[in-house]
């Protein structure tokens, strides 16, 4: 019977989701007499449905029970987010030695989320003594799951010799898998690399071609780096008007450093060339950094 509820509420938890059942307070009503039953994906279900407030006012301390039901259950889910509100104080008082149990048992069972979590806590010494052997161990766990976040963190604690011997191939190795999943952040590390020839062979073309990837994703230290490459040829032919343009995103975004560059390439420039500079950080804008280098 046990296995027969799981199957129902997960087929009908899929079906939910698909838009076959609009009504929230229905899918809440049956979540919750599943839940009350003992199925463990419901109680994990319902503890969102609180925090979110779907069908139901938002409660953090009723969504705090019924996750705890279902992570005392092994479910995985539930283990994470009980671990992750035990870490953050919600819906219970603050208590990092208990999140870091729970944490460790969605861990172990194979969540990413929780193993990429527990790398930080150890890395950054978040309520426990910092201990990068630690925080490695467990971003290398997800990074082998191809979960892009922990590949830059592993990468990372290779290029600066966190954990492990400070190693530049491995480093490159880690952030080209997350680069090539999308993650902003490996893209400008390998442009880095690239640029200074660390691990891998100086080249200043590849080093743009990944800090334009970074770039087009909003990434503001990736325009600004962008912007000075086309200021000083490197890479790429010089062009003071995407210098200035992507200078003058990266600021817009909060990239302080970019500022001085930007009075300097100002400087170099005509009064014509500025506003098209300006016109092109509209039209770049408007396509969310698509397409604009």
């Amino acid at each position: 019977m046990v296995i027969f509820r799981a199957i129902s509420f997960t087929v009908f938890l899929v079906i939910s989701m698909m838009g076959f059942a609009d009504d929230k307070s229905s899918l809440f009503d049956i979540t919750a007499q599943q839940a009350k039953r003992g199925d463990a994906r419901a109680q994990w279900f319902l503890g969102i449905m609180y925090t979110q407030g779907l069908g139901v006012k938002q409660d953090d301390m009723e969504a705090f029970k019924w996750y705890k039901k279902s992570a005392e259950q092994g479910n995985a889910q539930g283990e994470w987010i009980l671990g992750m509100m035990y870490f953050n104080g919600k819906g219970i008082t603050r208590d990092v030695k208990e999140a870091i149990k729970w944490l460790k048992l969605a861990a172990h069972q194979g969540n990413a989320e929780s193993q990429i979590k527990l790398g930080s806590i150890y890395a950054e010494g978040l309520g426990v003594p910092q201990d990068f052997t630690e925080a490695i161990k467990w971003y290398r766990l997800a990074a082998l799951r191809g979960f892009p976040f922990a590949q830059n963190y592993l990468g990372l604690m290779y290029h600066n010799g966190q954990g492990v011997a400070q190693d530049y191939k491995e480093a490159v190795k880690w952030y080209r898998l997350a680069a090539q999943q999308g993650n902003a952040e490996s893209q400008t590390k390998l442009g880095i690399m690239y640029t200074q020839g660390l691990g891998v062979a100086k080249d200043l073309r590849k080093a743009f071609n990944w800090y334009k990837k970074a770039a087009e994703q909003g990434n503001v230290q990736g325009q600004f780096v962008l912007g000075y490459m086309y200021a000083h040829s490197q890479g790429v032919k010089k062009d003071l008007i995407r210098a200035y343009m992507w200078s003058n995103l990266a600021v817009m975004g909060g990239y302080t450093d970019a500022e001085k560059n930007q009075d300097i390439y100002t400087e170099q420039m005509t009064s014509q060339q500025i506003e098209k500079a300006k016109m092109m950080i509209l039209r770049c804008q408007a396509k969310n950094f698509k397409s604009c280098a």
